[in-house]
This record gives structure tokens, sequence and C-alpha cells, in this order.
């Protein structure tokens, strides 16, 4: 979907499809559906802004978002954040105020801070209720165990939400161990035709990459591998 058209009707009909084909040979309802979002990932104030579409995409029953051109880690929480329901509190930084004590005028003001194992805090999920009607009859189940299993996995190890991101700048090569520390992230990924863009390659080189894409992917493996995250 980065490229090409944001259809979300095209795309609920799309799950549908699947749904309608028959369970897979491995017996799940349908394949895994991971959906590569428009908005690019370079700065936290654009993912922000742009956090509507996490909320369309996810309504139409997809299980994970790709969020492309990853470039800072309030980039990144605030992507994950935008995907998770407010009573999903894994990661979550325990200082905010609570539910109540805002809605008595406490205010709610992130400074962030690492956790016990240095790790940023999240704050707490902006996703509300109100997609369940279109999304359970996709993944077969209630609305409750919709609510209660759309969370990010492994942050939340009874999650069935993917994340990931795709470092394909020098930015997010650059940033890529503070963006992996981001809690809620489970895949990760080099993009090399948009870096090798980046670093003045018309045709993007491959078997091999040249050195400086190498030692890209090299690091951001390294770094996936370090941290238990997907590569």
């Amino acid at each position: 979907m980065e490229h090409g058209a944001f259809d979300m009707t095209g795309l609920a009909a799309y799950m549908q499809g699947l749904v309608d084909g028959g369970p897979t040979k491995s017996g799940h309802r349908t394949p895994t559906v991971i959906v590569e979002a428009v908005v690019n990932g370079t700065d936290e104030a654009n993912v922000r802004f742009s956090s509507w579409q996490f909320r369309q995409i996810l309504a139409r029953g997809v299980h994970g978002i790709l969020l492309c051109q990853a470039e800072t880690a309030g980039a990144v929480r605030a992507f994950v954040e935008a995907c998770r329901y407010p009573h999903h509190l894994e990661g979550v930084d325990p200082m905010l105020p609570t539910p109540l004590a805002r809605l008595n005028g406490a205010p709610s003001i992130y400074v962030e801070r690492p956790d016990a194992k240095g790790q940023p805090y999240l704050r707490v999920g902006l996703r509300g209720k109100g997609s369940e009607p279109s999304a359970t009859p996709i993944w077969g189940v209630n609305g409750d165990e919709y609510l209660s299993r759309c969370d990010v996995w492994p942050l939340n190890p009874k999650g069935e939400l993917l994340l990931g991101v795709k470092l394909e700048s020098p930015e997010g090569v650059a940033n890529c161990e503070e963006i992996l520390d981001v809690p809620g992230i489970g895949f990760a990924e080099m993009g090399p035709g948009d870096l090798s863009l980046s670093l003045g390659y018309l045709q993007m080189p491959r078997d091999p990459f040249p050195p400086e894409m190498q030692a890209a992917r090299d690091r951001i493996f390294n770094a996936c591998k370090k941290r238990g995250i997907a590569y």
C-alpha cells in the first residue's frame, strides 16, 4: 500500500476474500496480512498527525503494519502508541496519571524516562473502539476477544498484532539501535532500494551489496538479534 492507492474498500474486500477462501493448510483462518503504511516514520510529529491511517488499516482486520522510512525512536514510539488500545498497559509508564486522575484534571504530561532495563516507556495507547464490527469477522472472534487479543506482540505475550519498521535511509540506519529499543516492535528489515538510492545508486546493487550497504545490513541485523527482534 505504500506506493499504491490508499484503498480501504479494496483492502476490506481482500481480507474478506481470504476468509471466504477457507482456512490455510496450517489451519489458520487466513494467512497473516501485514500492510505497509503510507506514512513515513521520519519524525514523531509526522506519525502522530498521520495516525488515522493506522486506525483505518487495522479496522479492516489485518494482522500487522510495517512503518516505512523509520528514522527516529520518537516516530516509532508514536506508531506503537497509535496502534494500541488504552487498556493494554505493558510497557506503559506506570508514573503516568491514571484514567480516574485524568478525569479529575490531572495533566497527562509525558516525560521520557527509561524502565529498569534502560528502555523508554510508552504512553497510553490511542486507538479507540469502533473498528470491531469490521475487524472481528475477519479474525473470527467477538468484540471482547478482539479488544483483548489485538495488541502488540511480543511486548504483550498474548497479543496477536505484529508491528515492524523498515530502515531504509542513512538516518534510519544511524538510529537503528535506539529505534529498536522502542517496546512493541516485533520485526525489522532494511530497505535496500531506498537506501541504495540515498547512496547514489540508480539501480539497486546486490549479490553482493556494496560495502556500505552490507555494513548497514549487518548493523541492523545485529541490533535485531541482540534485542530478540525478527529480521
